[in-house]
């Protein structure tokens, strides 16, 4: 009985040791460096096939050839935005996590900003109408109810 439970235990081992092992390749780096770059890099590009998921931890085969891809354009000597125009040429905008200021993505980056603005706008205008309604003043009539009633309750 303890033999089977040893012999379970090492094939349970075994199987996730191979799916381990068979996950997320490793780079060599010379210089820490270039393999900075290389991790802010593949941190900051979306999986195509998973659902946001970047390729830095995905085990996509495409993101694998992006990965792939990514280090060669690093040992080419290519800049950051060089290897970014290229991936997002090949790949397409929606690899980007933080999309690019352009005449199609003003609506994506203004929306956020005109609606803070607009709620601004909102609360500013519903405090002075508080401070406009408050500050109305009583009209003679209301005045001399006001007086009555306290003149009664002082008599009292």
């Amino acid at each position: 009985m303890a033999l089977m439970r040893i012999i379970a235990a090492l094939m349970l081992l075994v199987m996730t040791s191979g799916a381990v092992a068979a996950g997320i390749e490793l780079r060599e780096f010379d210089d820490p460096v270039m393999e900075q770059r290389y991790r802010d890099l593949t941190s900051s590009m979306r999986c195509p096939l998973c659902e946001n998921q970047a390729i830095d931890d995905s085990d996509a085969p495409i993101s694998a050839d992006m990965r792939e891809r990514v280090y060669q354009l690093l040992q080419d000597g290519q800049s950051d935005i060089e290897i970014v125009n290229h991936m997002v040429q090949r790949f397409g905008e929606y690899i980007l996590y933080n999309p690019r200021l352009e005449s199609r993505t003003y609506l994506l980056w203004g929306l956020p900003i005109a609606l803070v603005l607009l709620g601004a706008l909102v609360v500013v205008l519903m405090i002075r109408a508080r401070r406009h309604a408050s500050a109305k003043a009583l009209s003679v009539e209301e005045r001399r109810r006001i007086e009555a009633l306290i003149n009664r309750k002082g008599s009292s």
